[in-house]
């Protein structure tokens, strides 16, 4: 465990960020919430500040979220398109706020968009992130059919991530929804196994199977508090943490 300039104990110096894309909207959850994005990229820098690089994948949710049931026409892997543009612009937007930071920052995206953003290439996300360059992976997967969930678990994997965080409206893992049920309850620590079989909705069954089996520690954590993702970082009990047993 290391220790950033401040003397905080530092635990994970490589985390990959799962942000979905309503949190990008503010309160009405569509587009872009200028607040928002400049608290999160104060957020970005803390950690920054703390010797912590972190890769980053955003949902497209603010923008398209699944229209077939509405747009019966829209095929399935079509509407996956849609949903992988909308992580792009997310990416895209996000990044030039965190430059506006003073983060070093840049765009990969998994389906190619020369010269609108750097095609996804491992080997040069690692240099870039032993630089201390934030970077963040868009457009899904690359393939239909896949969430961002599994895209997160894919990416924090491929670049030697050390946790995988996932930021949320609500303060980690319950036994049902707690906006629906008042007596609902945290979990601190549930296994990968329990998630999968109590179908708990943490992630998607792709993005869980994948951190079980190469043993990618999960986080699930709001982001509604300041500092929340220094704190997870630094190894502080919060949110909910996914384990082995």
């Amino acid at each position: 465990m290391t220790s950033a300039n401040d003397g905080t104990a530092i635990r994970f110096k490589r985390p990959l960020l799962k942000l979905s894309g309503e949190m990008l909207g503010g309160p009405d959850g569509f587009g872009f919430d200028r607040a928002v994005l400049d608290k999160f990229a104060i957020e970005i820098r803390m950690l920054t500040k703390a010797g912590i690089t972190p890769g980053i994948v955003l949902g497209g949710g603010n923008f398209f979220r699944g229209a077939r049931t509405t747009l019966p026409a829209l095929k399935r892997h079509r509407a996956d398109a849609i949903g992988m543009l909308a992580t792009v612009m997310n990416a895209i937007c996000f990044a030039e706020h965190l430059e506006a930071a003073g983060l070093k920052a840049k765009v990969y995206s998994a389906v190619p968009l020369h010269p609108l953003v750097a095609a996804y290439d491992i080997d040069d996300v690692v240099t870039n992130l032993n630089a201390g360059i934030v970077c963040l992976y868009s457009g899904g997967t690359g393939n239909p059919y896949f969430t961002t969930d599994s895209a997160a678990a894919l990416r924090a994997i491929e670049t030697g991530c050390d946790v995988l965080i996932k930021g949320t409206k609500v303060d980690g893992v319950y036994d049902s929804d707690p906006v629906k049920n008042p007596a609902a309850t945290k979990f601190m620590k549930i296994t990968y196994e329990e998630v999968l079989s109590r179908n708990l909705g943490v992630m998607d069954l792709v993005a869980i199977t994948l951190c079980r089996d190469n043993r990618m520690p999960l986080k699930v954590l709001s982001l509604s508090e300041s500092g929340n993702l220094l704190k997870a970082c630094s190894g502080a009990i919060i949110g909910t943490d996914v384990i082995e047993s």
